[in-house]
């Protein structure tokens, strides 16, 4: 008899914490949950300027770098020598933004999110006879390169002195194909893995 009471006891008090729970708008459960860590947040900015990436004096220069899902700009130079020719300094700053963008990001941008998927050893040329004048030439094919590193590569020279600054760049390959005009558009800055530059034939020469 004791026991037959203590066990209505015991589902009764059950019985009203469920009630309780249900009317906070809480649902019980008898099973632990464990949603894990809180996700990280990416910042995608440097909490000061990174001074490490601009110690060495020389021309003023952004490039594009992955922060999450996006592309963002950071500061760089390059070393453009006094007195070049307009067409040796264009090509000297088409190929120092190449050596920064396959450069590693700074520890600071590292622990700020900052990655890149250009990969080192592209070297880039001046146009070929029929290629329009303000056509570069890489040493890999456009084509060839992942969504990420030919929207890194085509926005940052495409925002430079290596172009002519209206947001497109003239790229070729090292082969005879001729080359195209790609654009850096919003989407592509927004979303350079699912979204790659437009582009389109230029008039040969």
């Amino acid at each position: 008899m004791t026991t037959r009471l203590v066990s209505r006891a015991r589902i009764g008090a059950v019985s009203v914490i469920a009630l309780l729970l249900a009317g906070c708008g809480i649902r019980a459960t008898e099973v632990p949950t464990n949603f894990g860590p809180a996700p990280s947040r990416v910042r995608c900015s440097l909490a000061e300027p990174d001074v490490s990436t601009q110690a060495a004096r020389g021309l003023p220069v952004q490039v594009f770098l992955l922060c999450g899902s996006s592309l963002v700009t950071v500061d760089r130079t390059v070393r453009v020598p006094d007195g070049a020719a307009d067409s040796e300094r264009r090509m000297l700053v088409a190929q120092g933004l190449l050596d920064q963008l396959a450069a590693p990001p700074s520890p600071a941008e590292k622990e700020a999110g900052y990655s890149t998927d250009v990969r080192g050893g592209i070297k880039v040329s001046g146009p070929r006879p029929g290629d329009p004048e303000d056509t570069l030439r890489l040493s890999t094919t456009p084509d060839s390169l992942t969504s990420y590193a030919l929207a890194q590569i085509v926005c940052t020279f495409s925002d430079s002195a290596a172009a002519e600054g209206d947001g497109s760049v003239v790229l070729g390959g090292p082969g005879a194909e001729p080359p195209r005009r790609w654009e850096c558009t919003d989407e592509v800055r927004a979303r350079p893995g699912s979204k790659e530059p437009p582009s389109k034939d230029v008039p040969r020469e």
